[in-house]
C-alpha cells in the first residue's frame, strides 16, 4: 500500500481521533510539561539536558499561539504544518540525548515525551472546525 493509498483509506481517517480544539489544550499542557520539567527534575537549563525542554516548550508556545485553529490567536500557519512541526520536534526531543551527548546522564524524559508528542500529532485531525 503506497503512501496516496494509505491516506485515502478508512486506516488513515480511523487513526486520526483527536480534534483540532483538544490538540490545542493539548499544546499548552504540552508547553506547560515542557517548561516545567527542568525545574521538577533538577536539571541544569544552563546544560543542554534541561535548555532542551526549554527551547521546545517556548517554540511549542510560539508555532501553536500562531496556528490556524481553535487555540491559535494569529493563525498564520495551517494545521498541517503545525502537525509537521509537531513531529519534529517530538523526533527531536526523542533524539536529543544522544545527539547532544547526555544519554549517559539522563535520556528516558525525553524519549517519552518526544514519542508523545509525535503520537498526539499523528492522531490529531488535520482539518479544525475554522476550515468548515
Amino acid at each position: 500500500m503506497g503512501i496516496k493509498e494509505l491516506y485515502n483509506s478508512n486506516i488513515y481517517y480511523i487513526m486520526k481521533f483527536i480534534s483540532t480544539k483538544i490538540h490545542g489544550v493539548l499544546d499548552f499542557l504540552m508547553a506547560f510539561l515542557l517548561l516545567s520539567i527542568p525545574f521538577m527534575m533538577h536539571y541544569d537549563i544552563g546544560a543542554m539536558v534541561g535548555r532542551i525542554f526549554i527551547i521546545f516548550g517556548v517554540a511549542t508556545v510560539i508555532y501553536s499561539l500562531i496556528t490556524r485553529y481553535e487555540s491559535g490567536l494569529l493563525s498564520i500557519i495551517p494545521m498541517q504544518l503545525h502537525l509537521v512541526l509537531d513531529i519534529l520536534s517530538g523526533i527531536v526531543l526523542a533524539a536529543s540525548p544522544w545527539l547532544f551527548g547526555f544519554s549517559d546522564i539522563v535520556f528516558m524524559p525525553h524519549l517519552i515525551i518526544g514519542i508523545v508528542e509525535i503520537i498526539i500529532a499523528l492522531t490529531t485531525k488535520s482539518k479544525t472546525s475554522l476550515s468548515l
